[in-house]
């Protein structure tokens, strides 16, 4: 079990905590507990990253309209393409920021969409959206998109898309981040298990180093609020059942 779990922490980045690496025992036949398998990784010397301290960002207080959040915090979808989140992130490297826009699927928790940019304007949000929209054609008639109020998802360049493929927005309430939980929790998996301890040159290694997580995430990394499977299965298994 110990070479099992060292195989694991490192095919995974040393993500795994104690839970999420006895699911992996578990499977494996290995009928053990939580506090057994935190013994096993002791012996094993392998320790879970992290998270760091959350970073705030000043609101610019300039928007240009706002949608009533509809989603109301109703984050366990049991269909597929019908309820996204998405918002806006900061990563530093030598030669200034670069921004992620991301676009997660509710029901399958599936990162469905991306875009990077030096700029973190609503053309960097527009892409992520239309990126998740050409890859899963979802049913916009019966499509919701949800962001905070963030002036990029409230400018007239991504309404005006949203309005032109019949999708329907929902925003946080001002400055309550839980309204946005699961796309939150995604961006804290992303910095504290790839992005926090490493230094980026330039734009392309963050492209290069985020595209390399996302597809981590999305495939191999098991997630306990879809009964720990992965992202992919869980999309495969609501398509199964539609």
């Amino acid at each position: 079990m110990i070479k099992l779990i060292k195989q694991t922490a490192i095919e995974v980045g040393y993500t795994y905590g104690k839970r999420r690496m006895r699911v992996v025992l578990n499977n494996q036949g290995y009928n053990i507990g939580i506090y057994q398998t935190a013994t096993l990784m002791k012996k094993a010397n392998v320790v879970a990253i992290r998270p760091r301290k959350r970073h705030y960002y000043p609101n610019t207080r300039l928007m240009f309209k706002k949608a009533k959040n509809l989603l109301n915090r109703v984050f366990e979808q049991q269909s597929i393409n019908t309820h996204w989140v998405g918002d806006i992130t900061y990563i530093k490297t030598y030669q200034g920021g670069s921004y992620l826009a991301s676009v997660l699927d509710l029901g399958s928790r599936q990162v469905v969409g991306w875009a990077l940019s030096k700029q973190p304007n609503a053309q960097l949000a527009k892409d992520a959206l239309s990126n998740a929209v050409s890859r899963h054609q979802p049913n916009t008639n019966k499509h919701m998109f949800h962001s905070d109020q963030g002036t990029q998802y409230s400018s007239k360049v991504f309404i005006d898309y949203c309005n032109k493929n019949n999708i329907t927005q929902s925003m946080s309430r001002r400055g309550n981040c839980w309204d946005n939980a699961v796309m939150e929790r995604f961006f804290r998996s992303l910095k504290t298990e790839r992005l926090n301890y490493q230094s980026f040159a330039n734009h392309s290694e963050v492209v290069q180093n985020v595209e390399g997580y996302i597809y981590l995430y999305n495939y191999k990394r098991i997630h306990s609020a879809i009964g720990y499977l992965t992202p992919a299965q869980k999309m495969a298994e609501l398509k199964k059942a539609a």
